[in-house]
């Protein structure tokens, strides 16, 4: 079984999705104002919602990531 190519940070769903959540947590932190509008019940579903969405995410991803783009080879994952 081979592994699949690296891919570049920038191209993984789970970190857009990480940096989108930490974003909103920020903005939730500084600002304070989807708590008081959801309820203590909803929010915590909604914190619950976000972790569970990455694990999803850490679920289905197959690749590394690399911090460059990965350069192409001639290796097509079987061995001599």
């Amino acid at each position: 079984m081979s592994t699949p190519p690296a891919k570049p940070f920038w191209h993984s769903r789970m970190l857009w999705f990480n940096v989108l959540v930490a974003a909103l947590a920020a903005a939730e932190a500084a600002l304070g104002l989807l708590q008081p509008l959801l309820g203590e019940y909803r929010y915590a579903l909604l914190a619950f919602t976000l972790a569970l969405g990455n694990a999803v995410l850490r679920v289905l991803t197959t690749q590394a990531l690399t911090l460059r783009e990965p350069q192409p080879s001639s290796w097509d994952g079987e061995r001599p």
